[in-house]
């Protein structure tokens, strides 16, 4: 729960299973980390399933180096081929795209203009079905210029692509074959996302595209080819969770392949088929990709070998919020406690709003907790905290 009162389902399941002295079980193909080091701790029982319910073995991954390679709407040819195959063997597809809309961005082919959104420091999205550039941040609105707010040029251009130009490109590959497409704005209508999944096991479309609505938790029996787009994504970020949410995402979407009797084909497209998280997902399974990246965050002393709390802070505006988080830092250093910021958010901007965050970092539990009953101490009576949106969250999922 990422708004309002803010928790985790799975921390919260383990106190009141604690309070009450009852058993807790935790059912996951793909642990989070903290758990897994929790069972590895031997605080949890380890209990794991060799073998997958529906195959005698496993789906088989192949990296798809697209260096250099045209695609088309994202998709290389050699997917393309592999996409024809299987529907030459009367078998459904998925392409997985965690990205709706047409594409990310418009662009001016003469200056560089960019559809930017006014209120974030993002794109907008351009979604050719309604005509209508949308950021997917604070849901700003407009529509698509038909000249260039900054030279008059005709040559706007889409750049990159989203959805709902996959969809397009696949229905002009493969115009007999039908096609569901099932993200937020396909499935926005009371009772459509139903309609579409029982069209779907009925065998109606041949080929998925999804968002993560599709990525688990679905059995679509006929499945036996998943293509993963946008891979490299995951590999580059400022979240030091974000290769553990990668490994998590794939590992749920190549799940929905192989689900009738034999093993599935697992497609990932990426500019990096030689980066050691692909290479040990791919050979080596979730599993083993979780113990390495263990080993990692304990080099580096990340979490869960230490504990981390965000204090976020906006306000529109920014000389606001940098002197409310700048006065929370001590002068002195805190024993056991290491503060990084006021720093950015990796979205500096949404709704109009400037963020910044101050890391509040320890290896010591106690020491944490205790210094951040001082800080809300502080808070209560802090002018500055009543003219500026802020939050406190422990342990949190999201950087953002």
């Amino acid at each position: 729960q990422q708004d309002s009162l803010r928790y985790h389902a799975r921390d919260l399941a383990a106190y009141r299973a604690h309070q009450h002295k009852i058993p807790l079980v935790l059912g996951t193909a793909t642990p989070a980390l903290e758990t897994l080091q929790r069972a590895l701790d031997q605080r949890y029982q380890l209990l794991s399933l060799t073998q997958r319910a529906q195959t005698a073995s496993d789906n088989q991954y192949q990296l798809v180096d697209i260096k250099g390679q045209h695609l088309d709407a994202g998709l290389s040819h050699a997917s393309l081929a592999y996409i024809k195959r299987e529907l030459g063997r009367h078998k459904q597809v998925m392409v997985f795209l965690n990205r709706r809309g047409f594409s990310p961005s418009l662009i001016c082919h003469e200056c560089g203009w960019l559809s930017n959104c006014t209120r974030c420091s993002t794109s907008a999205t351009y979604h050719k079905s309604m005509r209508r550039l949308v950021c997917h941040h604070c849901g700003e609105q407009s529509a698509p210029p038909m000249q260039c707010p900054d030279c008059g040029s005709t040559q706007i251009n889409p750049v990159g692509f989203g959805t709902e130009q996959l969809q397009e490109a696949l229905s002009e590959q493969f115009p007999d074959i039908p096609i569901s497409r099932i993200d937020r704005d396909s499935t926005r209508k009371k009772g459509s996302l139903e309609e579409e999944l029982e069209r779907i096991n009925d065998g109606g479309a041949r080929i998925l595209i999804g968002t993560q609505m599709l990525a688990k938790g679905h059995h679509f029996a006929d499945v036996s080819l998943v293509i993963i787009l946008d891979v490299d994504a995951g590999l580059h970020s400022c979240d030091f969770r974000a290769t553990e949410h990668l490994a998590q995402l794939v590992t749920q979407v190549a799940g929905r392949a192989g689900r009738s009797g034999e093993p599935g084909t697992v497609l990932l497209q990426t500019h990096f088929p030689e980066h050691p998280l692909l290479q040990d997902l791919v050979n080596n399974g979730y599993q083993h990709f979780a113990r390495y990246a263990l080993s990692e965050r304990q080099d580096t002393d990340l979490p869960p070998y230490s504990h981390l709390a965000l204090l976020r802070a906006e306000a529109h505006d920014l000389s606001l919020v940098l002197r409310f988080l700048t006065d929370l830092v001590p002068a002195q250093p805190v024993p056991k406690i290491q503060l990084l910021g006021p720093i950015p958010a990796p979205m500096e901007r949404v709704a109009g709003k400037f963020r910044y965050q101050l890391h509040i970092q320890s290896e010591d539990r106690g020491a944490l907790h205790a210094y951040i009953g001082q800080l809300i101490s502080y808070l209560s009576y802090n002018k500055l905290a009543q003219k500026v949106r802020w939050n406190l969250d422990i342990d949190p999922i999201d950087m953002m």
